[in-house]
């Protein structure tokens, strides 16, 4: 398959639409297609790197599972967001699971086609410690909500920024495919005190509920209620 054809969808997110033409050609001239069905592991933690990922169609989960069973979901990623970066800068074991969501197509950019690449163009390191440095600033600003903010700021800031797609997609979507369950584990909320935030946003114009998504109605009421 040529991999240009995957391009458009790329180009919507902010990272790899802003890399210079020539790393883009490269990274896709490497690339292969991985689909995934539905509950099916990409990896999980402890295994060895595997190289860089981008959704294309579908979602992933990302997460882990306590030797209790017990799973907390840090976050659901959706084209064109990428993925995988951490494991190409220290070559250290996957730091957690990531599971197809659904009927999932992601490509697949191989981790020693990626170093070698690098190997030869070593000022396009840049790019990718940009890609890491974006979730070192997300995984801080998450911590300091956890132990600063409210829940309802927290729930309100957490649909913005998958609307936004955690920064990659702009402008932001108004239905997020999203189950209650799901944002509950990724905001340590429980699923009752999840569903009666909701409903209270429901109730002020602010959200629009239904099976297993959630349609942002007012999106400046939204960002509003984030702010803490």
């Amino acid at each position: 398959m040529d991999m240009q054809v995957w391009r458009p969808c790329l180009m919507r997110g902010q990272w790899f639409s802003h890399l210079p033409v020539s790393l883009q050609d490269s990274l896709l001239s490497v690339a292969r297609v991985r689909r995934l069905s539905p509950g099916q592991r990409l990896f999980q933690r402890g295994d060895p790197p595997c190289g860089l990922y981008a959704v294309l169609e579908g979602a992933v989960r990302i997460g882990a599972v306590s030797e209790q069973g017990k799973e907390a979901l840090l976050s659901v990623v959706e084209a064109p967001h990428w993925f995988g970066e951490i494991c190409l800068f220290d070559g250290q074991a996957r730091t957690h699971d990531a599971f197809g969501l659904g009927q999932c197509t992601l490509l697949h950019i191989p981790q020693a086609a990626l170093l070698a690449l690098l190997a030869e163009q070593p000022e396009h390191w840049r790019q990718l410690a940009l890609l890491m440095s974006q979730k070192l600033r997300l995984t801080f600003i998450y911590l300091e909500q956890l132990s600063l903010m409210p829940a309802p700021t927290r729930l309100a800031h957490r649909l913005l920024m998958i609307a936004q797609g955690y920064g990659e997609i702009d402008p932001p979507r108004r239905v997020l495919q999203l189950p209650q369950e799901q944002l509950a584990s990724m905001l340590s909320l429980s699923r009752q005190t999840t569903n009666q935030i909701l409903k209270d946003l429901q109730g002020q114009g602010i959200l629009k509920l239904g099976y297993g998504e959630i349609e942002i109605l007012d999106v400046e009421r939204l960002r509003e209620l984030a702010i803490f």
